[in-house]
């Protein structure tokens, strides 16, 4: 039997209070091997605070970590070597060219002097910098600038990666190339946590836990989360949008009512058993018309579900 344990990070009652505020709320997490697991949530939800942790850099004020096998912080030393970060803020030396970023990456986790130029050579040619490679940091693009972050975070070939909004200020393009690099890392057995608010990135994950004001409040894979909302989608076609939106947002039923165009999105709890007679009821007695249809959950309906208060979720694998 395998002596590998099966999950890379262990948490429970994870927490993180800097004075009054509570930034992460009692945070319990599994993190499988070799897979893309997702933090999503807006700013201010805890993402950034919680992988600090998970890496050693702060110390919780409760509970307990396990990160590929190290209790954290206390045993942070140790496992750095095996770990990947790349901030959200590109933190690398402007005044460095990109080979010269590497070099001094590989010298701070002092690489074998024997392979390391030929682990550099390899790796601005995966990221696609070999035009840049003797060109500033400084004064490369957005794009540009995540590759070198992200090459500089795997040069030490971490067991996991941590990876904080690490596609915040890049170009849908950038992003995409981005995520198949991410792909290509946990193929080889890299297993990736990456923090995220794109709702299309957090669909990307194999797993992901949506974060709300400090508290994980859903978990599991994004197509299970989608299935399992507790509520009804509704797409309303209709010319009188804001006369519709203005008046679904009366009733106490309706957890929310998002406008596509000429298009809403509504979504009520499942406990009203017949939601299209209960959305065309309310236009009628209104005076409004408009067409509904029952369409499937988005990762977006999922998020505004499980954010409402007393709505948690957990789709287990």
């Amino acid at each position: 039997m395998s002596s590998t344990p099966e999950f890379v990070i262990e948490a429970t009652g994870l927490t993180k209070r800097f004075g009054d505020l509570v930034a992460v709320d009692h945070l319990d997490l599994d993190v499988p091997r070799s897979l893309v697991y997702g933090f999503l949530g807006p700013n201010g939800s805890g993402k950034t605070t919680a992988i600090r942790m998970l890496c050693g850099l702060l110390t919780p004020t409760e509970g307990s970590a396990r990160v590929l096998g190290h209790q954290v912080p206390g045993d942070a030393s140790r496992l750095k070597p095996h770990i990947g970060y790349m901030t959200q803020k590109f933190s690398l030396y402007a005044d460095l060219t990109i080979r010269e970023n590497l070099q001094f990456i590989a010298d701070i986790y002092s690489y074998p002097r024997a392979d390391k130029r030929n682990r550099i050579e390899d790796l601005i040619e995966r990221y696609d910098l070999s035009a840049q490679r003797n060109q500033f940091a400084g004064t490369l693009s957005g794009g540009q600038k995540q590759r070198l972050a992200l090459a500089c975070a795997v040069l030490n070939k971490p067991e996991l990666l941590l990876l904080d909004e690490p596609t915040s200020a890049v170009d849908p393009k950038s992003r995409r190339d981005f995520w198949e690099k991410l792909f290509a890392l946990a193929n080889s057995g890299t297993t990736i946590l990456v923090s995220t608010h794109y709702m299309d990135e957090a669909e990307r994950c194999h797993r992901l836990a949506i974060l709300d004001h400090g508290r994980k409040v859903a978990d599991g894979p994004p197509s299970r989360l989608q299935a399992s909302t507790g509520m009804s989608v509704i797409e309303i076609a209709t010319e009188q949008t804001y006369a519709v939106q203005t008046e679904l947002k009366t009733l106490p039923q309706v957890r929310s009512v998002t406008q596509l165009g000429v298009r809403l999105r509504v979504l009520v709890p499942e406990a009203i058993s017949e939601p299209l007679a209960f959305i065309d009821q309310a236009l009628s007695s209104a005076g409004l018309q408009g067409a509904a249809t029952l369409v499937q959950a988005s990762l977006e309906d999922v998020f505004v579900a499980v954010t409402q208060p007393d709505t948690p979720l957990d789709a287990a694998a």
